[in-house]
């Protein structure tokens, strides 16, 4: 005999529509359909520092947590705090190396001397900054001449240290020269040589400083004249370069020379391929 089911009622227990309709009329935003138990929860939640009210009937958020919202948010404003860190940080270097970089220009002693040196010198469209480890012979308006001495721990061969020399000697010195009462510039170079007359250079990040013997290499002589036409001169003599030292740096400087002639170009690999 086949089974007959009553459709018009619910399982045993079950509430009908119109006693669920009421039961839900009465539940707040706590759970609970009795008031006063209603008020007891709420009074616990905020003792005890519930972090959110959970509306189960509401129809934008039942859960009581707006989740991709507030990480959408979160990323946003996190983004515009280190985007707003940055910008801050750079301005702040820029303005404080303005500040402390001593203008030579108009004002030439030992304390505006060693500062240049110390934190660099505007060249160009930046700053041209010098070997840490430094020296001021001379600075003194009244005697017209600058000579300092500078010791090279970042070349690691004579056409390195040669190149980056003369940059840093030619801006160091014309910043110098265009003080009026300034018409002489010795930049002096020494390096680190080791027993094989290699010179030496720093590594691990600076951390670890050569130890070799400290050694002349070369001497950059900047100098200035005004002839009766009222031009300015500006000259470079550089001292110190013997037979050795003009072969090694000629030396090198043709090897970097071959092996960039040896490398083929993009076309040519392309035909040799095909």
């Amino acid at each position: 005999m086949e089974r007959r089911y009553d459709l018009e009622r619910g399982p045993v227990g079950s509430l009908t529509a119109e006693e669920a309709e009421e039961l839900f009329s009465k539940v707040d935003n706590s759970g609970h359909a009795n008031a006063e138990r209603a008020e007891k929860e709420r009074e616990r939640r905020l003792e005890k520092g519930h972090g959110v009210e959970v509306d189960p009937l509401s129809e934008d958020d039942p859960s009581g947590s707006n989740v991709s919202r507030i990480i959408q948010r979160t990323g946003i404003i996190l983004l515009a705090v280190v985007f707003a860190i940055i910008i801050t940080i750079q301005v702040i270097v820029i303005v404080a190396r303005r500040d402390n970089t001593a203008n030579l220009s108009s004002n030439v002693t030992i304390s505006t001397v060693a500062a240049a040196l110390n934190g660099g010198i505007e060249w160009g469209g930046g700053y041209t900054q010098f070997p840490a480890d430094f020296s001021v012979q001379e600075a003194d308006e009244n005697s017209h001449r600058i000579e300092i001495t500078v010791v090279d721990t970042t070349s690691s061969n004579a056409l390195l240290c040669f190149s980056n020399s003369q940059i840093q000697a030619t801006a160091f010195s014309i910043n110098s020269l265009l003080n009026p009462k300034i018409d002489t510039v010795i930049y002096h170079v020494k390096v680190h040589v080791d027993g094989d007359n290699k010179i030496e250079n720093s590594s691990w990040f600076g951390f670890k400083q050569p130890t070799g013997n400290l050694t002349p290499f070369i001497t950059f002589i900047w100098t200035k004249d005004t002839s009766a036409d009222g031009q300015v001169h500006f000259n470079c003599t550089i001292a110190g370069v013997d037979e050795d030292l003009q072969e090694s740096l000629r030396g090198q400087f043709l090897s970097q020379m071959n092996e960039e002639d040896e490398e083929p170009a993009e076309g040519e690999t392309d035909s040799q391929n095909t």
